[in-house]
Parts: structure tokens; C-alpha cells; sequence
């Protein structure tokens, strides 16, 4: 089977963390590569992986997405060796890239006498995002395969690519593929002004959207996710990089090195990046942003820690059956997960990932592969992060390596037109061991109006910040039910943190007296979830050592423990523990204490800690003595 070609022996003296070398990476290249091989389609145009259904785009986009995300793979396996390609890579995508262009066609599905035409690239079609990795793919093989094309193929191949020059993108990170189309057309000469004039409205269009301090939104106001790294940053430092662009390097180096600081703290000891947005079957594409940083010289991690991310974030999915009995990856987080799936994935979508093997571009002399791993800021200290610009607050602890992102700024909500709550932006946290679960309310505080829960909707950050040794975030938002906002109605949230603790307060505006409300907690997977409630306090202990706690500490009346229906990413089971009350007044304030850790040593009881609220804001006693005062932001 591909997938059990050989990996080599673990070397835990330069690699103490995961074990894994850059024989490793180029290992698990292979084995991806070989998986895919059996799925070709005549002449190597479309490679259809088997699937239980196919995107919204229909097969024969799935097809050309096989072929060119698997492309890009080959093409960073072989331009890190040198253009040393045994097993004859390029010469099948040559084939390919000879046979797709051949006739483009508008058709979706694919028809008995047409089984090699990629589709035409049109306004806002899947080929256009498609067309980028195939154009990444020839910019890095250029001297072994581009180079070597037939005259016709080259004419026929550039004209397909530079339709992606012509065409309207999504209005979103899409506008970086016309980018990186024309970055390799200006390269070899064709439609040179179309290019050029792309890869400047490229940028220009996502410097609307930056947000300062290395984060962007992508396109929406508060869409902030997992493409800040695999798309927003990755393909102008990429660009910059393989034009060797002194200007370009300075400006998105520089944002660059800003969002590393940043991202570095989302990954988990076990490897695991935070489980937050869309798109999360791209799994360790996370990693694709830490070796861009080493590629272009602006990261603040040293070389050690870089690998030591990258090679976690591999390994933890690997390890974890993202590729099936076949050697395919799946679409999913651990295994297949159709909740987490968007309708634009199709089977070959999760090769996405293929930008987290970026690493194998920098030379095996390379500090990131010579020098030790050294830990990663997960693992190094206990920290509380307060993160402006996307609203966010991070919150990690080494004894356990566990991340928690406490959500006030991601809501992926248009800017004109509300729509229903997605649960992977709109839980006020995420972490790298749970995952959100539809119906279970995890993360989410609602007004229940005819007993059903409110929606978040479009978030307002209000800020976000330390305090001592303690740090915090907050944010309000419009309570929405059956679509519309409830009328004169605001919730102001804050989240403050220390250690393993969070305290959560809200304060609600406007709601008649008596108005139930209902704050859910973490969700925690296990095979049988152990669960008590005594009162207002509910705990849960799960898989690996996993353990939640969520306590009232002010204005609740009842605490409950529900199952989640079908799980999370995490597993098939889950439990969430509630609280419930009613609101006091027409301003009533509600804060609890929130616990989750995988701690191996006992933490101070979440009973000792207290909080204490004023008119203007609140005084907190944290299980280990520490205090922390603080002034209640004002509602937006």
C-alpha cells in the first residue's frame, strides 16, 4: 500500500520533541504522492479521488483540483531535491498539464468522450483557485519541466493560466490567485501587462483588509481564521520570494514576522493548531506560514521551534488518521468529519495541505533542519496573550500544552446582510482539543426566546488587553432569533484569564426582566464523558485526561450537563455542561468561571476563585491568590 512505504527511524537527539527529520517530510511526501497515483484519469490531465460526494463544482473541477493541489506538492518535492525525481513526477504532470489544456471546457461533469479537459477558468469558478497551484507548481519546476514543454504546449498552457487574469475572484483571499498566476506568466513572458496589473490589484485589494499587527480579514469585516496563514500571508511571501523582490520581501516580511509571533502561540504541545474557521480539512497547511517566515528571512521563531511546530502539526494529523486505509487524506479533522465540510470541498480538497510541505525548498544545510528542535511557546511557559487586531485572547499552559482562543473578533458575517451563526467563528472560544458541536450551545451565551437559543451574529470587538498578571478580551453583539436582531437588546462579553481559569461576564441591555438566558461550556469528547452537577457547578472529565468545569458566579440559578449530539471533530461522543438563569432587570450582569485542562497534576479547586462586581467593573480572586481588577467595557 502507498501509504506503509517506510518512514525512517525517529531521531530524538536532533528532533527531541517529534522525532521527525527532513527524511521524515520527504517520506510522507512520497507516501501522499504514491496514494494519489492509482486515481489518474487518461493522459494524467484529472486525478477524481474517491469521494462520498463531489463540490459544488462538479467533477471535473474535483479533477483538476486532484491534479493541480497534488501538483504543487510534487513540485516542492522535486525543486527541494534539485530536480532529482526518480519516480518520473513531473514528467506525468507534464503530461497532464499537456492534456488539460488541450480543449477547456465549460462543462462540469465529465462526459464519456472528454475525460482530460480541465474547466475553462471563469468569473468566480473553483479552476481560477486551481489554476494558482498549477502556476506555483511550474514557477518552482520551471528549468525541469516548463522549459521542456513543447512550444504548443506552452502557448495553449499560458493561455489557459491567463484567463485567470481576465476573470472577477470571490472578493476575499481569491484575488491572491490571479496574483500568483501572474507572477509566473510575467516570469516567462506571457500576457505580461494583464499579469503585472494582477499581482498589483492583488495586493492592493488585500491591504484594504489588513488590520494591523500581522492580521488580516479575509474580505468579510471579522472573517479571521486559518487563511491569514495558508492564503493572505503565504502567497505574497511566496511571490516576494520567487521574484526575489527586495520591496515586496520588506513589506510582507515584515507583516509576516508580526503574524508568526502571533500564530506560533496557536499550536498545541501535541502539534495540534487551533481548531477555529473554515476550511480546517486543510489540516497542516497551518505549517505553510512557519516556513515561509525561514524562506524569506523575517520570522521571529529560531530555526528549532520553527521545525518543531511544523513537524508537530504534520505528525499530529498523521498520527491521527487524516490519511484512510488508502493513504488518502480524508476530508475531515482527525478522520472524516462531514460537519466541519463546506460545500466548495470536493475529495481532493484537503491537498490544500500541500503548502505545509513548503519547508522542503529550504536546502537540507538549512538551519531549520540542522539545528534541535527547541520547544514551542505552548510548551515553554504558561502565557496569556492579548491579541488587538483580530480581537482574540490566547490563553496556553505548559503543564498540559493545551490552547484556548477566547473569540471577541471573528464572525465571518457579511457587512450588509446577517446570516445564521457559524459555529466555528461564533463560539466565544476554540481550542486545540475541542471542537464546536451545532446544537449543543458550547462557548455560546443566548437569550432563549420560546425556549430556542439566540444567535451571536456580527461581533463589535471592544478591545482586548492585560491586566497584571491576568489578561483580556472583550466584544458586544445584537442577539439575533429567526433572523432578525431582538429589538433595543445588546450583550456586552468579557473574558479575563489566568492560568488554566477564564471568568466570563455579561452584561445584558434592554431585555424585559425575567428573559431566561443559558452559557454553555467546552465541549469534551470521551467514550463516555464523566459528568456531575452539584448546583450551579457541572464538571466533566473525558478522553486524555481531558477536563472541564463550568461554575456561576453570579446570576445563574441551575447548572446542567447535556450530551452533543453526533460529537465533535474530536470524537463521537461529547458532553457540554450549561448554566441557567434569568435576567434581573432590564440591565442584568452574569459571570461564571470556566476550567479546561489535561493537567497531570491537580490544579487549586475552581471554587476558590471569587468575583466580586461593582457599578463599573470587577475584582477577582484566582484559585492560586492572585487578584485582578478591572473596569466593565461600556456596551457599543
Amino acid at each position: 500500500m502507498p501509504h506503509l512505504l517506510p518512514l525512517p527511524p525517529e531521531d530524538r537527539a536532533l528532533s527531541p520533541h517529534t522525532g521527525w527529520t527532513r527524511a521524515h517530510w520527504e517520506a510522507a511526501a512520497d507516501r501522499l504522492l504514491a496514494a494519489v497515483r492509482p486515481y489518474a484519469g487518461p493522459a494524467d490531465a484529472l486525478i477524481n479521488l474517491p469521494g462520498a460526494r463531489p463540490s459544488w463544482s462538479g467533477h471535473r473541477s474535483d479533477g483538476l483540483e486532484g491534479y493541480a493541489r497534488t501538483f504543487l506538492l510534487a513540485a516542492i518535492r522535486v525543486a527541494g531535491a534539485d530536480g532529482d525525481d526518480p519516480t518520473g513526477l513531473l514528467e506525468r504532470y507534464a503530461a497532464g498539464l499537456a492534456a488539460g489544456t488541450r480543449t477547456p471546457t465549460a462543462e462540469r461533469d465529465l462526459a464519456d468522450g472528454d475525460l482530460t479537459s480541465w474547466g475553462a477558468v471563469t468569473d468566480r469558478g473553483q479552476p481560477m483557485v486551481e489554476a494558482a497551484s498549477v502556476a506555483i507548481g511550474l514557477r518552482l519546476t520551471r528549468r525541469w519541466l516548463w522549459d521542456r514543454l513543447d512550444p504548443a504546449v506552452q502557448e495553449r498552457a499560458g493561455a489557459w493560466l491567463a484567463q485567470a487574469l481576465h476573470r472577477r475572484p470571490v472578493d476575499n483571499n481569491w484575488w491572491l490567485f490571479p496574483l500568483t498566476v501572474g507572477g509566473f506568466l510575467a516570469e516567462v513572458g506571457i500576457d505580461t501587462d494583464a499579469a503585472n496589473a494582477a499581482i498589483d490589484r492583488g495586493l492592493e485589494r488585500i491591504d484594504r483588509w489588513y488590520l494591523g499587527d500581522g492580521w488580516y480579514t479575509d474580505g468579510r469585516p471579522r472573517a479571521i481564521d486559518h487563511y491569514n496563514g495558508w492564503a493572505l500571508h503565504l502567497y505574497p511571501a511566496l511571490h516576494a520570494h520567487l521574484a526575489a523582490d527586495p520591496a515586496l520581501t520588506a513589506r510582507y516580511g515584515a507583516r509576516l514576522h508580526a503574524y508568526l509571533a502571533d500564530c506560533s502561540r496557536l499550536f498545541d504541545a501535541t502539534g495540534a493548531p487551533v481548531h477555529q474557521g473554515r476550511s480546517l480539512s486543510y489540516r497542516f497547511a497551518a505549517a505553510a506560514p512557519l516556513w515561509a517566515g525561514a524562506l524569506l528571512g523575517t520570522t521571529p521563531l529560531a530555526p528549532g521551534t520553527t521545525r518543531r511546530l511544523a513537524s508537530g502539526a504534520l505528525r499530529y494529523f498523521l498520527d491521527r488518521g487524516a490519511v484512510d486505509e488508502r493513504g488518502l487524506l480524508t476530508l475531515g479533522w482527525h478522520g472524516p468529519y462531514p460537519p466541519i465540510v463546506q460545500p466548495y470541498s470536493g475529495p481532493a480538497s484537503p491537498y490544500w495541505a500541500s503548502g505545509g510541505f513548503l519547508g522542503l525548498l529550504l536546502p537540507p544545510e538549512h538551519p531549520v533542519w540542522t539545528d534541535p528542535e527547541t520547544p514551542s511557546p505552548a510548551e515553554a511557559a504558561d502565557a496569556v496573550t492579548p491579541l488587538p487586531a483580530p480581537g482574540w485572547l490566547v490563553q496556553s499552559t505548559a503543564a498540559d500544552g493545551l490552547v484556548r482562543l477566547h473569540n471577541h473578533g471573528s464572525d465571518d458575517q457579511p457587512a450588509d446582510a446577517p446570516v445564521a451563526d457559524d459555529p466555528l467563528y461564533s463560539r466565544l472560544a476554540h481550542s486545540t482539543r475541542t471542537g464546536p458541536n451545532a446544537a449543543a450551545g458550547d462557548n455560546h451565551f443566548a437569550l432563549l426566546v420560546g425556549g430556542e437559543p439566540t444567535e451571536r451574529g456580527p461581533v463589535t470587538p471592544l478591545g482586548a488587553g492585560r491586566a497584571g498578571a491576568a489578561a483580556w478580551a472583550a466584544s458586544s453583539h445584537r442577539p439575533r432569533h429567526a433572523g432578525a436582531e431582538l429589538p433595543g437588546v445588546t450583550v456586552t462579553s468579557l473574558t479575563v484569564v489566568h492560568g488554566a481559569d477564564e471568568v466570563r461576564v455579561h452584561r445584558v441591555d434592554g431585555a424585559a426582566p425575567g428573559t431566561a438566558v443559558r452559557e454553555g461550556g467546552w465541549a469534551v469528547t470521551g467514550a463516555a464523558p464523566a459528568t456531575a452537577v452539584a448546583g450551579t457547578h457541572a464538571r466533566i472529565t473525558g478522553d486524555d485526561r481531558l477536563h472541564t468545569e463550568l461554575r456561576a458566579l453570579h446570576g445563574w440559578s441551575t447548572a446542567a450537563v447535556s450530551p452533543a449530539p453526533d460529537g465533535t471533530a474530536f470524537g463521537p461522543t461529547a458532553a457540554v455542561a450549561h448554566l441557567h438563569g434569568a435576567l434581573a432587570g432590564r440591565t442584568a450582569v452574569l459571570a461564571t468561571a470556566a476550567r479546561l485542562t489535561a493537567s497531570p497534576d491537580p490544579l487549586p479547586p475552581l471554587t476558590a476563585l471569587a468575583v466580586a462586581l461593582a457599578d463599573h467593573g470587577l475584582a477577582i480572586t484566582w484559585p492560586d491568590g492572585t487578584t485582578t481588577d478591572l473596569a466593565f467595557p461600556p456596551a457599543s
